[in-house]
């Protein structure tokens, strides 16, 4: 039950968070410009600082045997993930809500052939890799740092950076494919230099080698790597600013989603690995993960590469606060 206090507790500060956000935007503070630019300097910046901090710490053999563990699982999670999303979502689209672009009024669920649209109405196409990339990619970094390292400390922390380490990997070259549209090998060898990459490398060698910041320059960089989660969260707000309540709660495709995410997906993971003789603070730190939101990241890369950023906050949105009853419920069982 205290797993699932935290949990819940935690969850509660990302909302808080992104409510501010949704303030600033209303205020003028955060348009979309901004969030662009400060998208950017997440997914180029602040995330591979976080990334490369965490492995700032004393070299131990149990640690490194958690550390490969942790990666093991964590790409056997993300393959079970992207092979579902595949088959679930492959070649599904279909037309949403009818509404009113000015006033975001909403009409039916769904058109018939006879349908005349109104004037000044249009559907919403939906758009099928925001839902690929919201089932395969859990909120780890934003989300799943404070949440492990209030349940398990700094030692579920360390193991969460090899679960990122994949995460990183798969978010760089299967996320990057998916939202981009691009599926050529030049766009991998592209990624495998991205800051993200830079920084699991460059950490995990520092690591190895008993390499430490000197404190005048970890001061400074982990000041900004705090960041990371005050200022995901802000974004996300913002851009939810702008998302219709109404149909976002009548839109069956956002349950489904979240049912993926938050249930159907995290379930199959834990019922995998539990028969496996894993040690309790790794497989906490998985499970925990596994059953997070849908990543923030899904804002930022739709912003990136002109996605549907409105359903990207909608996904993004719904989850989080549904992930504040459904990780203390899975919780419960461990």
């Amino acid at each position: 039950m205290d797993l699932a206090y935290i949990s819940f507790r935690q969850i509660l500060t990302m909302v808080i968070l992104m409510a501010i956000g949704v303030a600033c935007a209303k205020a003028g503070l955060v348009d979309e410009t901004v969030g662009k630019r400060l998208s950017n300097l997440l997914l180029l910046v602040i995330n591979p600082l976080v990334i490369l901090l965490a492995y700032q710490r004393p070299f131990e053999w149990e640690l490194l045997r958690g550390l490969f563990l942790a990666v093991v699982l964590g790409a056997a999670s993300f393959a079970i993930t992207a092979t579902v999303a595949h088959i679930v979502y492959k070649n599904r689209s279909g037309r949403g809500t009818l509404f009113m672009s000015s006033e975001g009024k909403i009409a039916a669920n769904r058109p018939s052939r006879s349908t005349i649209f109104p004037s000044g109405m249009k559907w919403k196409e939906y758009d099928n890799a925001i839902e690929k990339f919201a089932c395969v990619y859990p909120n780890s970094a934003f989300l799943g740092i404070p949440l492990i390292y209030g349940i398990f400390g700094s030692q579920g922390v360390f193991y969460l950076t090899g679960f990122l380490t994949v995460f990183f990997v798969f978010l760089w070259t299967h996320g990057e494919m998916v939202m981009s549209g691009r599926r050529d090998f030049s766009a991998i060898k592209k990624m495998a230099v991205s800051p993200p990459m830079i920084a699991i490398v460059l950490g995990f060698a520092m690591f190895v080698t008993g390499v430490r910041l000197p404190e005048v320059v970890h001061t400074p960089l982990a000041l900004l790597a705090n960041t990371n989660t005050p200022l995901a969260m802000l974004v996300a707000g913002a851009s939810i600013c702008g998302v219709n309540v109404l149909a976002t709660l009548r839109d069956r495709r956002i349950y489904g989603i979240c049912a993926m995410r938050l249930l159907v997906l995290p379930v199959f993971v834990i019922l995998l690995f539990m028969p496996f003789n894993i040690p309790p603070v790794l497989l906490g730190t998985i499970v925990v993960v596994a059953a997070c939101p849908v990543a923030a990241n899904i804002i930022l890369f739709a912003y990136r590469h002109d996605r549907d950023h409105v359903y990207a906050s909608q996904a993004f949105a719904a989850s989080t606060i549904l992930a504040m009853v459904t990780i203390p419920v899975l919780l419960m069982f461990l």
